[in-house]
């Protein structure tokens, strides 16, 4: 008897606003993988300071699913919708799922803008990042590492320290 391998791919969910734990509730639930990067940061009030811990991309939270999953994860309260490219399910590329797991672990500031950043592409040698591919973002003085997910049009910026531990997998053309 021959054995069917179910494949398996990262899907983007879209879901209502401020609802992303109690989807990841609802996923765990029902079986399925999923990935909801958190990041914690400190938020300022006139009377105070409170360390929050929040969605870094809000409004959507990933499922590494079967085609049945898929479709039961839609039916999901606060499920919107399953993110797609040209009436299909876009399916999102392992790494720049690793690349954001990789990237979320650490402790440090990010920002997350909307859009894709252009440059020259690379892969870290060492430190915190190594083996996270992203764009290299020079602002001046700064260096900056930008992860996207291309299918979100989301990247999640931070700042490197030495652009020496850099590998440079593909420069940008010049215009």
């Amino acid at each position: 008897m021959e054995e069917t391998i179910i494949k398996k791919f990262w899907f983007a969910l879209y879901i209502r606003h401020r609802h992303e734990a109690k989807v990841k509730i609802m996923l765990d639930a029902i079986g399925v993988e999923n990935y909801l990067p958190m990041i914690t940061r400190v938020k300022k009030w006139s009377d105070r300071k409170k360390r929050v811990t929040e969605p870094l991309l809000r409004g959507y939270i990933f499922i590494k699913a079967t085609e049945k999953e898929r479709i039961a994860s839609l039916e999901l309260n606060g499920v919107f919708r399953c993110v797609s490219e040209r009436g299909e399910a876009a399916k999102i590329p392992e790494f720049q799922i690793d690349n954001m797991k990789q990237f979320v672990k650490q402790d440090i500031d990010y920002s997350v803008i909307e859009g894709i950043v252009p440059g020259n592409k690379v892969r870290i040698k060492a430190g915190p990042f190594e083996g996270v591919e992203g764009i290299i973002v020079d602002n001046g003085s700064n260096k900056e590492l930008a992860v996207s997910i291309d299918l979100l049009n989301r990247t999640v910026i931070t700042k490197i320290e030495d652009s020496s531990m850099v590998e440079v997998l593909h420069e940008r053309e010049k215009e």
